[in-house]
């Protein structure tokens, strides 16, 4: 009797046991809806986004899987690119793009692997992004086969562009190919029509890649060839760092410049190789704190400053250096080249420890430049003051003389100091005199050819004048 009666009890404690295990799962199941509820109606309230995403770390309760993967890692391949040359892989770079953009990690990799080479159209890669991006580019990228390829819906002018980006690296081991030759034939491009000249006809050719009104960029370590026209261009943009690039095209190339910078600040150019069909590096209007270092430049036309001023414009540059670098079989050394017309400045320019190789224009600063032989003569000018030239030597090709100042007549050229400048004609005993004109400066130490047509002082015309004001 006694042992029964423990069993019913046993069997009571058992089902009160039950019973406090079911009210406290359906107490949990109770307070999870209503928090639940309670969050979807503070949401409710906002009328507008929040400012910024919440963290993915608190996902609210029926988030979905965050827009990016744990690893920071994107290969185009996983979002549909083939990599057989032919397929149209735009769509999955945009996709990996947008992707790695919205991821919120400190840094996002897009990877364009080895061993591939993807067609891309000409796009848009859009920030600002959450995090940086390093686009690593270990394969070939290359755009439509010239002109004919090329859908009529798409901008002629440029093909890859990078817009408002905050912080990123362009980077890797690959090719970057811009398959040139079809947009170099067209009839309208210098040379290719008869006896040397142009034909009427459309003429807009992509730059390759252009970064445009970004900050903190770096591009590093690529190989980009034949581009239709600019390699590279820098648009609106401040600290861009530009390392160990090889950038190639044939010398005859048409306004193939390597690397040009316009309205940026803040830029640094070394160590890298620029052979192409004109300028190595251009530096346009509005750019300032500019270094440029262990640059092998050639064949091509050389490292200029402009054109500055065309169409009567205001055009300033401060405050730029070129060092320590090899031009080599180009048209122009080191090179100033202003129009007729413009206005403001160009100042604080340092050329130091570059050899010339067989240059044909070593030291030149052109405020006549012009086109054709129908420039009409003008009065205003862009003022070229506080330029350095120090240490520079090597060989000229004697078809122009290794030093050229042509300044305006009405505003001249001051303040031009050189020093340890050495050039020699490549073949030959010739020698020729430097010219001048309207230049003032002085000499620090004895030239090679004797730089005897330099003017001392300062001219009239410019003391007290705000001709140069930027």
């Amino acid at each position: 009797m006694l042992k029964m009666k423990h069993s019913h009890i046993s069997l009571l404690a058992f089902c009160v046991l039950l019973l406090v295990i079911f009210l406290s799962a359906q107490a949990r199941h109770h307070c999870h809806s209503k928090h639940w509820h309670s969050h979807s109606h503070k949401s409710s309230e906002i009328s507008v986004p929040p400012a910024s995403a919440p963290s993915p770390s608190t996902p609210p309760y029926d988030a979905p899987s965050p827009p990016f993967n744990a690893s920071g890692l994107f290969d185009v391949r996983t979002f549909g690119a083939v990599g057989d040359g032919i397929s149209d892989d735009t769509k999955a770079f945009k996709m990996a793009w947008d992707t790695a953009c919205q991821s919120h990690l400190a840094v996002n990799v897009i990877l364009v692997p080895s061993g591939f080479s993807f067609m891309i159209q000409s796009t848009i890669f859009t920030g600002p992004c959450q995090g940086g991006i390093v686009l690593k580019v270990d394969g070939s990228v290359m755009p439509p086969d010239g002109p004919e390829s090329w859908p009529k819906n798409n901008s002629k002018r440029q093909w890859l562009v990078f817009y408002r980006i905050d912080g990123m690296s362009l980077e890797g081991v690959g090719v970057i190919d811009g398959r040139g030759q079809k947009w170099w034939d067209l009839p309208c491009k210098p040379h290719k029509g008869p006896h040397g000249s142009t034909l009427p006809g459309p003429c807009d050719s992509p730059i390759a890649i252009r970064f445009f009104m970004s900050s903190n960029l770096t591009v590093q370590g690529l190989r980009i060839k034949d581009s239709p026209q600019f390699h590279f261009r820098f648009d609106g943009c401040k600290h861009v760092h530009v390392e160990s690039i090889y950038i190639t095209a044939p010398a005859l190339s048409p306004n193939t410049d390597g690397i040009h910078i316009e309205n940026t600040n803040d830029v640094r150019i070394y160590n890298s190789v620029i052979s192409n069909g004109d300028d190595c590096v251009s530096i346009g209007s509005g750019s300032y704190d500019v270094d440029i270092k262990n640059i092998t430049c050639g064949p091509g036309h050389g490292i200029s400053i402009g054109s500055l001023g065309n169409h009567n414009s205001k055009a300033c540059v401060q405050n730029i250096t070129v060092r320590d670098s090899v031009i080599k079989v180009t048209a122009n050394g080191v090179r100033i080249k202003t129009w007729q017309g413009g206005s403001g400045s160009v100042s604080g320019v340092t050329f130091s420890n570059i050899h010339m190789d067989r240059v044909r224009n070593p030291i030149i600063i052109d405020q006549f430049y012009c086109l054709t032989k129908e420039c009409a003569n003008q009065t205003s000018a862009v003022f070229v003051s506080n330029i350095v030239y120090t240490n520079i030597k090597g060989t000229y090709d004697t078809r122009s003389p290794p030093m050229h100042f042509a300044c305006s007549d009405s505003v001249p050229c001051t303040n031009l100091t050189l020093s340890d400048v050495e050039l020699l004609p490549a073949q030959g005993d010739m020698v020729l005199d430097p010219y001048c004109w309207n230049a003032y400066g002085n000499l620090q130490t004895l030239t090679i050819p004797p730089m005897s047509c330099l003017l001392e002082g300062i001219p009239q015309s410019v003391q007290g004048n705000e001709i140069g004001h930027c």
